[in-house]
């Protein structure tokens, strides 16, 4: 946190890794299979009601062969640099439709959207969408403050910043444009607090989110700039599952085995089981996987695989008709 010193540094010694995280990478990735110019995944012309229009190809999606276009946009938003908001978009090959998913992706609290790029974040899910067969936008919003408060990807009491209203509202908008998707093809992850992000946001926009994956996130509120004022308990995950409205979010929670990153009370350690404790309880979907590693991209990209299988099977799935639109 930018007032948790122990955690701060935690976080930038994490953050000092991703140039050689980059170059892994970089050495990871396999040539992908020739498919001679595949096309944009089909939606399908003639579904029975109720079928999902994602339909996976591996290896004959356009991602085999091209690489995804990066742009950094920019939105209006109170409490940003020069009061502009931006938002690195990773679009695949192809044209854009309200058939293809759009995956949120929301940086820690000593980051930014730049370094999830520069992390070889875009070029590991391309390798994925090519494996899976099924591609989808990634967009990664710029979560910070002018002020150096931690945001905790809020709308802050005092009124100084109103992030979540950006997440939720204005970049939906300015990345989805004419093409909104259904909930059931959006989903939100992120990572450390963002992962906190990713759990609190589908859980108090129900209608927004079908799906969430957490890598490093904690589910109680850790919150020592006070950006929720005296109403914290409205933004903790663990105190949002009774509303019958998020029974049907499927949830991923990652946490790296040496995971022990400091919050205000305890640490990230064994907030991944806690929560999915609480889920099961509710007859909620949730995965859970415990790499190697601690509070690193070293120890969060080697599962991009699983979580992009997990992602898969949520948007493969039948969708009701009269499934909410999140628009």
């Amino acid at each position: 946190m930018f007032t948790t010193l122990s955690r701060r540094t935690a976080v930038l010694v994490a953050s000092s890794l991703v140039v050689a995280t980059a170059g892994t990478l970089a050495a990871l990735r396999d040539e992908a299979p020739d498919t001679g110019g595949a096309a944009a995944q089909a939606a399908g012309a003639a579904m029975p009601p109720g079928a999902s229009p994602v339909n996976p190809r591996p290896g004959e999606v356009a991602s085999c062969d091209q690489s995804g276009t990066d742009k950094i946009i920019t939105v209006p938003d109170k409490g940003a640099p020069d009061g502009k908001r931006p938002i690195w978009v990773r679009r695949p090959p192809g044209p854009d439709t309200d058939d293809l998913p759009v995956l949120y992706l929301l940086h820690g609290s000593t980051t930014t959207h730049h370094d999830i790029r520069d992390a070889g974040v875009g070029e590991a899910l391309d390798k994925q969408m090519c494996r899976s067969g099924v591609e989808f936008v990634i967009a990664a919003p710029f979560g910070q403050e002018v002020g150096g408060s931690d945001t905790e990807w809020g709308d802050a009491a005092d009124g100084d910043f109103a992030i979540e209203t950006f997440v939720t509202e204005k970049a939906i908008k300015a990345v989805e444009g004419e093409h909104t998707r259904p909930r059931a093809l959006r989903a939100i992850a992120g990572f450390s607090m963002g992962g906190y992000g990713a759990a609190a946001l589908s859980l108090r926009h129900p209608d927004t989110y079908g799906q969430a994956v957490s890598w490093a996130g904690y589910f109680k509120v850790d919150d020592p700039s006070d950006t929720f004022g005296d109403n914290p308990d409205a933004h903790a995950p663990d105190q949002l599952l009774d509303d019958p409205a998020v029974r049907d979010i499927r949830y991923m929670l990652i946490e790296g085995e040496d995971d022990h990153t400091p919050l205000q009370t305890g640490s990230i350690h064994g907030e991944a089981e806690r929560f999915a404790k609480l889920l099961r309880e509710r007859d909620m979907t949730v995965e859970t996987m415990h790499p190697e590693g601690g509070h690193t991209w070293e120890t969060w990209v080697p599962t991009f695989p699983e979580a992009v299988d997990f992602l898969v099977e949520g948007w493969t799935a039948p969708q009701d008709p009269a499934a909410r639109r999140g628009d």
